[in-house]
């Protein structure tokens, strides 16, 4: 059993001492008409000698975070979720029972409060207690007010107090909603998207290159998997008529942790039937820009270092244009296969088995070279087809996808396509994919026999994009870490 330290004895000989008074120490429904922050604004133009005339009141609720008593009347400090305001309590408002029930408050309890707006003679808006209720004893005091939790694993795993400390977490947490929310009605409004939801748990692994978390369903006895992207069942729906769906969800890989992965994170994918490649871009601009001015007012962040600038038009480039580029060879007029190994061999560059692919090659180029130099927004185009399993071919030049990532500050924040709807061709695909597997890459997708079906029905020509919305918040809330921007992380056992 866990030893109690002193101030946990305290706290619970004072829970004994609620309990014989006949109270709940851990409180009962209060109806609170008011918020801090709300009653600062309103009251803070008030002069302090016309609080005198007015006979405003309110009943706020909260967490107390500061308290200085003074004999017959104190001032203490509450914190709700808009911020804080201060209470004034005194013997002759509240009588001495009351008083006396307040004294045994610590910081950290909770605690309901209705009185008259004032104003202190230092100018600060300020409620004078004529009730007092006592809602919730804490039996663990609160971290050092001005230390708060400094060990970011443990404000990680303890997010309920690193909200309760540290007010820029508690913006991370209102904030993302309001991200998704002008998210939804971007795609709504501006496209007429619906948003639909799809299953989690599959027998297969499709969608993206991945390494799943497996599970087992008991009452079917089989294998399965989480899903590690939202593509197949999306595309399905456009063959079905819906034409124009997207969903906000998690998925799940089972791969490393670092400061742009977690592996459970949150997903957004899109199709768009009639649409393509372009269409995606513009699409993913808007949509940015649209979140950046409505949201948070601005379009430059500062990110990863970087001053990132929304505005458009973004750069478009293709994959083999940015590596020649950057290394003056052109992948684009090789053809041999051999002289794309041998350059992987001068520039030190080492290939698995299933890697001795022209496209893959072409891809390794990229990571090694291109990537991290891509700072402002940048759409990158024209992947090879091996690394592409689930895109259109371009049609002037069948070795490369119509698809595009946008990079930022030498990351991937989306994933597009114009979608290949041709049957025959993706199971050719799928069957590549297979192959692969069989040469070793454990994150090929698997062969979906329905999923082509599906096409065989006819889907329209589409484009459809994904996008990580925890990487998508890192950039908008300027944050170096995704678990900064996620309230309950992955964290390793505790020892």
């Amino acid at each position: 059993m866990r030893e109690l330290t002193e101030q946990e004895l305290v706290r619970r000989g004072k829970l004994e001492k609620f309990k014989e008074l006949g109270m709940d120490p851990f409180g009962h429904v209060f109806k609170r008409d008011s918020y801090s922050t709300d009653i600062k604004e309103k009251y803070s133009s008030v002069d302090h000698d016309e609080f005198e005339k007015m006979e405003d009141t309110a009943t706020v609720a909260g967490r107390i975070m500061f308290i200085r008593k003074m004999g017959k009347a104190s001032f203490f400090t509450i914190q709700d979720r808009k911020g804080t305001i201060q209470i004034y309590i005194s013997i002759n408002d509240v009588g001495e029972d009351t008083y006396s029930l307040f004294k045994t408050e610590d910081i950290g309890d909770i605690v309901g409060v209705h009185g008259k707006i004032m104003k202190t003679k230092t100018g600060e808006v300020t409620i004078k207690c004529l009730e007092f209720t006592h809602l919730c004893k804490a039996l663990r005091p609160l971290p050092e007010k001005f230390h708060g939790l400094t060990d970011k694993e443990e404000r990680y795993r303890r997010r309920y107090v690193d909200l309760i400390m540290n007010e820029d977490s508690k913006n991370v947490a209102f904030t993302r909603p309001k991200v998704i929310r002008c998210i939804q009605n971007y795609l709504e409004t501006e496209y007429n998207f619906v948003e639909v939801e799809t299953p989690i748990l599959s027998s297969l692994m499709t969608g993206s290159n991945a390494r799943p978390f497996l599970t087992h369903h008991n009452a079917q006895d089989i294998d399965m998997v989480l899903r590690i992207a939202l593509e197949l069942p999306l595309k399905r729906l456009l063959v079905g008529g819906m034409e124009a769906v997207y969903e906000i969800g998690k998925v799940f890989r089972n791969e490393g942790m670092d400061l742009k992965h977690n592996p459970e994170f949150t997903e957004m994918e899109a199709y768009l039937a009639y649409s393509d490649l372009e269409g995606m871009m513009n699409l993913t601009e808007g949509m940015f820009q649209n979140v950046a001015e409505k949201v948070f007012n601005k379009m430059e962040f500062q990110f990863q270092g970087h001053t990132i600038n929304l505005k458009g038009p973004w750069k478009r480039i293709s994959m083999t244009d940015a590596i020649k580029e950057v290394t003056g060879i052109d992948f684009k007029e090789i053809t041999d296969l051999d002289e794309c190994i041998k350059l992987a061999e001068e520039h030190h560059i080492e290939l698995m088995d299933h890697e001795k692919q022209y496209g893959h090659i072409i891809n390794l180029f990229f990571e090694e070279y291109v990537e991290e130099t891509l700072i402002q927004p940048t759409f990158l185009y024209g992947h090879p087809i091996e690394i592409s399993p689930l895109t259109k071919k371009n049609p002037d030049d069948p070795r490369f996808t119509d698809r595009f990532e946008l990079f930022i500050a030498g990351s991937e924040f989306a994933n597009a396509f114009t979608e290949l709807n041709d049957p025959i061709d993706q199971l050719e695909r799928f069957e590549n994919q297979a192959k692969e597997k069989e040469l070793g890459n454990d994150e090929a997708a698997d062969i979906d026999m329905d999923f082509v079906e599906a096409l065989e029905y006819g889907m329209p020509p589409a484009g459809g994009i994904g996008f990580g919305i925890d990487r998508m918040m890192m950039l908008f809330m300027e944050k170096d870490s995704i678990r900064d921007v996620m309230l309950f992380p992955l964290m390793k056992p505790q020892d």
